[in-house]
């Protein structure tokens, strides 16, 4: 069921957002002062290409040991991101997923929608798992 849902989310603008988000990642890298949100960018980029089956967790949750992203250094990240440009990103992929709930077919859509807004408002420190991966790391 996941590899259907996927593949229509990849013709139905899964593939659109991928791209997008995946572009914005390459112009962050580019810019000198955005290489701390390139990776960020690009994770999300790749989990908007292929996001059932998959969800985000905090890395330090994951892994069980901190790091430069999920410190002081990734909160400060995540300010400067939810400040400039994350609520904006959130708040797009919110105003998508209102009219896909409003149809019973596009709930799942809607519902990844509102996963990636989480993600765009806070992306540092996060990593993409299945959910398999995602329950076992929280059943420790």
């Amino acid at each position: 069921m996941r590899l259907i849902l996927n593949l229509l989310w990849l013709v139905f603008g899964g593939l659109l957002a991928g791209i997008a988000w995946l572009l914005a990642a390459v112009l962050f890298a580019l810019s000198i002062v955005g290489l701390p949100w390139a990776r960020a960018a690009a994770m999300i980029g790749l989990f908007s290409l292929w996001p059932f089956g998959q969800t985000a967790v905090p890395r330090a949750e994951l892994t069980g040991r901190g790091d430069l992203g999920t410190g002081t250094l990734g909160t400060l990240g995540n300010l400067i991101w939810l400040v400039l440009i994350g609520w904006w990103l959130a708040l797009g992929h919110v105003a998508i997923a209102i009219p896909l709930a409003c149809s019973i077919i596009g709930i799942p859509f809607a519902w990844q929608h509102l996963k990636l807004a989480g993600m765009a408002l806070w992306p540092i420190g996060q990593e993409i798992v299945p959910y398999e991966v995602a329950s076992a790391a929280y059943r420790r």
